[in-house]
């Protein structure tokens, strides 16, 4: 018996053309929400659209995406025209959009802006609330699924950086209902227990919904009640988060996480190595610079002839003695001279002198004599001449 089989690439092609050939699929309206939005390097923007019970794949080419007067963003609801049509390779039907609508944001995101809107005014994202991660931890926590790239590339990034580090697994929902007050109840015990140092709290990428349990409020105050630092690492770079806001660190993906919270052993002992380096060159340096003050200060004169410095004085001392004594004689002098001014005038006026030129005094009981009328008869008087004394008698 023969069959006549076709081969993959066949039917996906007959599949295409069914898709193509059908004109209500070349052009038509969706309208949707959009989810899992990525603007890629190349300039095509896929996106997927989605309502309460159904989502399909949609890719906007670059000529296409340039004409667009807004961004988009997850959460959108938006109307997509264009063409559905099926990509051969992989056997996929998708929206090729040609233009896109706004139709109003999607509930989520308008949850998502008043939640934080409102904790933002609460202060919750002040960075004085901030605390430090420590920069050697011990033990690290992390609030994650039990399965999954998250606790592995933290495991795996943690112990290559520092292997002696502790990371303690709490495994919780990271989707879906009741995943939001699970990691809030999480939280709350390793505080009160303090099971670690650092809490790492993450998931990987996700649309939205797939990460709305960490946009949730009782999550968001469970981390700003916090006594232990917390980073937040939920999923892609792009993605962000009403917990990477609260957080006291937002690191980019959960590797990342590991990075900023477990130091790098190995980079620290190059440090230490390096600085031990740099003292032992400064240490050297210094003894080097003691050495030749010491042999300047053994080849200076007060050690090579420490009678030197006493004779140096001596000679000043010496030359002091005799700035004293000619100035003593300089003032002797002057006295002198003045001194014999004096006496020179002294004697001008003296009354002894005048005496030389044929005068005399006259004294009774010790008293000079200026009038004939202090005179009696028979008064004792003493006659004072320059080179001597007689007593005489009023007649």
């Amino acid at each position: 018996m023969k069959y006549n089989a076709v081969t993959v690439t066949e039917l996906n092609k007959y599949i295409k053309d069914k898709f193509d050939g059908d004109e209500s699929l070349n052009a038509i309206l969706v309208k949707g929400e959009i989810s899992n939005f990525k603007n890629h390097y190349t300039g095509h923007l896929y996106f997927t659209l989605k309502d309460e019970n159904s989502l399909i794949k949609c890719i906007m080419f670059k000529s296409y995406a340039e004409r667009l007067a807004f961004k988009l963003q997850d959460g959108m609801k938006v109307m997509v025209f264009g063409s559905v049509s099926v990509f051969e390779r992989d056997g996929v039907y998708q929206i090729y959009a040609k233009s896109i609508l706004e139709d109003g944001i999607g509930d989520l995101h308008e949850k998502f802006n008043q939640l934080k809107e409102k904790l933002e005014k609460e202060g919750l994202f002040d960075e004085i609330h901030k605390k430090q991660i420590p920069l050697y931890p011990k033990v690290i926590g992390v609030l994650t699924s039990q399965t999954g790239a998250v606790i592995r590339d933290i495991i795996n990034v943690s112990t290559r950086r520092n292997p002696n580090v502790y990371i303690k697994l709490f495994p919780v929902p990271v989707q879906g209902p009741g995943a939001a007050e699970q990691i809030a109840e999480k939280i709350k015990i390793m505080n009160e227990q303090k099971l670690a140092d650092v809490l790492i709290i993450g998931r990987g990428g996700g649309s939205l919904e797939d990460l709305w349990p960490f946009n949730e409020e009782i999550v968001a105050r469970a981390i700003y009640q916090s006594e232990l630092p917390i980073i937040s690492a939920v999923g892609h770079e792009t993605d962000f988060t009403i917990a990477d806001f609260v957080a006291d660190l937002r690191a980019p993906t959960p590797s990342a996480a590991a990075e900023l919270a477990v130091p790098d052993v190995y980079e620290l002992k190059q440090k230490i190595n390096n600085y031990e380096n740099r003292f032992r060159l400064a240490l050297k340096k210094k003894l080097e610079l003691m050495r030749l003050r010491y042999e300047k200060c053994m080849k200076s004169r007060i050690f090579t002839d420490p009678t030197r410095k006493i004779k140096d004085l001596n000679i000043v001392l010496d030359s002091y003695v005799q700035r004293l004594e000619n100035k003593i004689k300089n003032i002797q002098k002057d006295n002198k001279t003045k001194y014999i001014e004096l006496i020179s005038k002294l004697d001008a006026l003296s009354p002894l002198k005048t005496l030389t030129r044929g005068y005399s005094l006259t004294e009774k009981e010790g008293k000079i004599i200026k009038s004939a009328k202090e005179l009696e008869k028979d008064d004792l008087i003493k006659l004072r001449f320059f080179d001597g004394e007689k007593v005489a008698q009023i007649k």
